[in-house]
Parts: C-alpha cells; structure tokens; sequence
C-alpha cells in the first residue's frame, strides 16, 4: 500500500488526562497492530472516562497510527516540557525564556531548484492549504514521547504550489536566527551551528503525515513549542521537528543538519524510529510515555510503518539511520 492510499482514521474528540504526574515515574508497555475503527472507539471512550482538568483544552482531530491506550498527553505536559536549545537546554527553560519571543509579523521564504519562489507573510504562507487537526504520536530521540494534538497544513501543499524542478531531491527547513530574542544563540550551545537546519527527501517531505504546524490542541502554537511555524514528521525523532521556520529550500543534494554537523557518529540524516539500533549513549528499544508509570516498546517508525516503510524499501535502515 503506497502513503497516499492509507485510508483515515474517522475524527474524534478526545480528553485529555486530567492529572499531571511526576515526569521521573512514568513509563509503560504497548502493542505492535495500528488502532482500527473500534480501537478509535475505545480509545475516546478511555480517554472521555477520565475527563479533564477545569480550563484544560480538549484534543480534537484525527487520530493517526494510535493505538487504544494511547491518549493525548496533558497540555501542562506538551506545553512546559519541551526541546527547544534556542531558549536553553533544560526542558523547562524553553517556556520560561519564550514568553516575549515575537512571532508576528513573520515571513516564510521558499526558494532553491522551484519555479514558484517567493517571500510570504505569514498569513498569505497558510491561506490557500487547508487547516486539519490530527493526533500524533512523537517520540523522542531522548526515548522519550508524547500523543500531541496538533493543528496545521500538509507540507506537501507548499511544495506543490512552489513547483520544484526535477532536478530537486530535498528539502530544507530553516529556523530563525536571531540571538537577541534567543539566548540560546548567544554562545550557550557552541557545538549547533545557528541556525539550526532540518532537511527531508521529497517524497518524505511530500508524505501525507508530514505536518507544518501552526497550533497544539486546537489553539494557537505557543512559543515554546516553536511558534508561529513548526515541523511535525510522526515517524521520525522529534529532533527533526524543526521550529520557528522562516525559510524552505529546495535542494538537489541532502542538507547538512544540524545535529549531523554537531554530532555525526550520533545523529544521521533520517532519523527514523528503529528500536532496533540504539543510540550510541542509550537503547532505543523502549520509551518513556510523559505521564505514564511503566516503559513501553518503541515500535518501528513510532507505530506509523504501514503509511511509510515502503519509501525505504531496499535500504539499510542501520546504515541509514
């Protein structure tokens, strides 16, 4: 089954956990099989059971590659507990360091091998795609992982109106650069060469899970969580999830990412879930879920194989990791 066949999953509304646990004593096991109809079912149900916290947004969207113990993760969670090194290094240093980063105006530009280039606001950028709100799995590099509610347009939509040439292969993503509004930039992380740069193969880029967010739970993205624009590919590690894009590059050869540059013997271009090769610091063969008590496995391209293994038919996934 190619990517553009797999059907979708039916919408669902989805409440979050009410409570908000210690993050040092989660972790939990899970299935291999992908939520069906009934899955989804019992899945909203669950989550319905436990209600949610007095003012806390309600997930809504389309559950993608879930399975039925999956729920979304607490809003205090997905938005205090975050990667983000152009506002530090500590999880929590992104909310705190944030709160007066400007996001608007803001202007995307896209460029390189299309035939359509250009410079856009911000809101003229998202205009002509459709706005979805789908629920994704995201797993961390650091075996870590969340259920996030997130709000925005396919990523394939802007590479179809920007028309890259045959001669373009890749695509790369941008974040911004601008140490006065990020301290991270300032010289606390020497090793990342800012700004810090993402890239895909196109057909990767043009996947039908492959997200440029604009928003969590139904409302705008925060600024910790990579405001205004972000980079969301399910099947990856969140690390390539790059924030605050300001630019969007078509290339004929693959971008040198930032933490290929920063750490090469440990981070490589494609960056898809493989429990089978760990880190060269730590296995990968398990997870911990924020808010959960027991490890979990780690499934094969986090649980999204069916819509996206066949793009790697053929390669090494250890080499190629």
């Amino acid at each position: 089954m190619r990517p553009s066949d797999h059907p979708k999953l039916p919408s669902s509304e989805i409440t979050p956990e009410s409570s908000y646990l210690d993050r040092r004593s989660f972790l939990v096991a899970a299935g291999v099989i992908g939520v069906g109809l009934a899955g989804a079912g019992k899945l909203r149900a669950a989550a319905a059971q436990q209600g949610g916290a007095q003012g806390a947004p309600v997930a809504r969207g389309t559950p993608f590659g879930l399975q039925p113990d999956d729920r979304p993760t607490p809003w205090e969670d997905v938005t205090g507990y975050n990667n983000f090194y152009e506002f530090g290094t500590s999880k929590e240093d992104p909310k705190a360091n944030a709160q007066q980063f400007r996001t608007r105006p803001w202007t995307v530009k896209v460029d390189g091998l299309c035939d359509k280039p250009g410079d856009y606001a911000l809101e003229d950028f998202l205009k002509p795609a459709k706005i979805e709100d789908r629920i994704y799995r995201m797993r961390c590099v650091e075996a870590w992982s969340m259920v996030i509610p997130w709000r925005g347009i396919q990523l394939k939509d802007v590479i179809d109106r920007a028309q890259p040439r045959a001669s373009a292969k890749f695509v790369e993503l941008t974040t911004l650069n601008d140490p006065r509004q990020m301290p991270g930039q300032r010289g606390g992380l020497s090793f990342i060469n800012w700004p810090y740069v993402e890239g895909l193969r196109l057909d990767e880029a043009r996947n039908p899970l492959t997200m440029l967010a604009t928003g969590v739970y139904g409302r705008d993205l925060p600024n910790q969580n990579g405001a205004p624009l972000r980079l969301v590919v399910p099947w990856k590690y969140g690390f390539k999830g790059v924030k605050s894009i300001v630019r969007i590059r078509f290339t004929e050869t693959a971008p040198r990412t930032a933490w290929q540059v920063a750490a090469p013997s440990e981070y490589g271009f494609f960056a898809n879930v493989n429990p089978a090769v760990d880190h060269p610091r730590w296995s990968q063969a398990t997870e911990r879920r924020i808010g959960e008590f027991r490890r979990r496995p780690t499934l094969p391209f986090n649980g999204y194989a069916e819509q996206v293994a066949s793009m790697y038919a053929g390669m090494d996934l250890r080499r190629n990791y």
